[in-house]
């Protein structure tokens, strides 16, 4: 079983910036593929950002609306994935889930292709 938490989330203006934090347990958390998802109220929860393990780092992966704006990266070293948020819109206003997949091969972009969720973040951008 995997644990997965997530921190970071908040109030924030629009143009402004946030840094979400998820720590996931086990000792091969190198080989995870980690995504962020979020969900809004009243619609359904969406890919954010993924991150695959590579030998320099990871491969990223980024939904159209956030690219440029978004970036997903890991420290294999303290277990933990972060999601730098910058620009930040109305419209990215949602609770922010993190997820874990073990499996060699997933789909990194639907939430079936995870399998360990944390309890999500909320994050609020004010216009």
């Amino acid at each position: 079983q995997v644990q997965v938490v997530e921190s970071g989330g908040g109030l924030v203006q629009a143009g402004g910036s946030l840094r979400l934090s998820c720590a996931a347990s086990g000792r091969t958390f190198r080989s995870y593929t980690m995504g962020w998802f979020r969900q809004a109220p009243g619609k359904e929860r969406e890919f954010v950002a993924a991150i695959k393990w590579s030998w320099n780092g990871g491969i990223t992966y980024y939904t159209d609306s956030v690219k440029g704006r978004f970036t997903m990266s890991r420290d294999n070293t303290k277990n933990t994935v972060y999601l730098q948020m910058n620009s930040l819109k109305p419209e990215d206003t949602a609770v922010y889930y993190c997820a874990a997949s073990q499996r060699s091969e997933t789909n990194w972009g639907s939430p079936n292709g995870y399998d360990y969720w944390g309890q999500g973040t909320q994050v609020t951008v004010s216009s």
